[in-house]
Formats: C-alpha cells, sequence, structure tokens
C-alpha cells in the first residue's frame, strides 16, 4: 500500500559522486522532495550524518526518522517499495543509480577545476 503523505526525506550527500547522484536520481523519479544536505562543504552536516548514522561512510538517506546508512539508489529505492512508499516505476534515471563515480568523471571533473573544500 502506498503512502498518500510524501515522507520526510534527508539525504546526506556529496556534491559530486556517482553514489550520491544514483540516490538523487531515484528520489528524483518518484517525484519524492528531499533535503539535499551537502556533508563535504558543509562539516555540521557531515557531523550530523555521523552522530545519526553511527558511520562516516555516505550516502546516507533518513525516511520519515529512518537512517539508511551508507546506501546506494539502488538500496533506497527497495527499501522505499517495500515499506510502500513508492509503487515500482520502470522510468529510466539520468544516471547509473549503483556504481561510484568512473574515472572519466573524475577526469572530467578535475580538468572543470572541480573542488571540494572541507571546512571546520
Amino acid at each position: 500500500m502506498e503512502n498518500t503523505k510524501a515522507p520526510k526525506i534527508v539525504a546526506y550527500l556529496k556534491p559530486t559522486c556517482g553514489w550520491s547522484g544514483g540516490v538523487r536520481a531515484v528520489l528524483q523519479k518518484y517525484n519524492l522532495p528531499y533535503e539535499d544536505r551537502d556533508i563535504i562543504n558543509d562539516y555540521a552536516q557531515r557531523e550530523e550524518m555521523i552522530r545519526k548514522s553511527g558511520q562516516q561512510l555516505s550516502p546516507c538517506v533518513e525516511v520519515d526518522g529512518k537512517m539508511l546508512a551508507d546506501i546506494s539508489g539502488d538500496e533506497v529505492e527497495a527499501w522505499l517499495l517495500k515499506n510502500g512508499y513508492v509503487s515500482k516505476s520502470t522510468a529510466p534515471t539520468a544516471v547509473p543509480t549503483n556504481s561510484a563515480c568512473s574515472d572519466d568523471d573524475h577526469a572530467k571533473q578535475a580538468a572543470e577545476g572541480a573542488q571540494i573544500n572541507f571546512r571546520r
């Protein structure tokens, strides 16, 4: 049974990351509103993720207070389906939902001058 009320979703993600992109893609596929928390450029968000999840790996997605730690887009989708938040969709996603960044992605980011700055 699908919930009629949209869940409260907080996604602790990196700005450029294959895993984080996969989580975003799944949430967008199901038109689920979510709060995208940048754990690289906002140290407080990273600390909150670690405190809530009990670990340092990302992505982490909190759905209605339930923390899904170190999770892929495919795993988020499976959890949402299993718990009745969504019905199965065959809509395509713009990016892979179960993979890290490729070497080509890293090279492109470096060529474009992408920087990740850790702040305290």
